[in-house]
């Protein structure tokens, strides 16, 4: 069994900062690796973080480069994603779940085998 919570979601405005966290129980944070996902009003769902545990490689998709920060804390279970310099185009909801899987092209997949239930980020002034 995986559960996965996030939560730290809010209005922020732009240029501002939040960080998201993602707490795992079960075998959660078991898989491989672990990401972070968003999907925008109207928009496909896409990944944007990846992060493997054999080696804590981490991998960003380019519209997020330079400004989020994955991490992962194995200890407390829990997967964290540091925004900052935030646009409106980041409003979305957030996704955590395991596992994640990048591709030779630099892109991360959509799809993963256990989610959270998704925290909302609005970046508006």
């Amino acid at each position: 069994q995986v559960q996965l919570v996030e939560s730290g979601g809010g209005l922020v405005q732009p240029g501002g900062s939040l960080k998201l966290s993602c707490v795992a129980s079960g075998d959660g944070l078991k898989y491989y690796s672990a990401g972070w996902f968003r999907q925008a009003p109207g928009k496909e769902r896409e990944g944007i973080s990846c992060v493997y545990r054999s080696d804590g490689s981490t991998y960003y998709v380019d519209s997020v480069k330079g400004r989020f920060t994955t991490s992962l804390d194995n200890a407390k279970s829990t997967l964290y994603l540091q925004m900052s310099s935030l646009k409106p185009e980041d409003t979305a909801i957030y996704y955590c779940a395991v596992p994640c899987r990048r591709f030779s092209d630099g892109t991360i997949s959509r799809t993963a085998d256990y989610w959270g239930q998704g925290t909302q980020v609005t970046v508006s002034s």
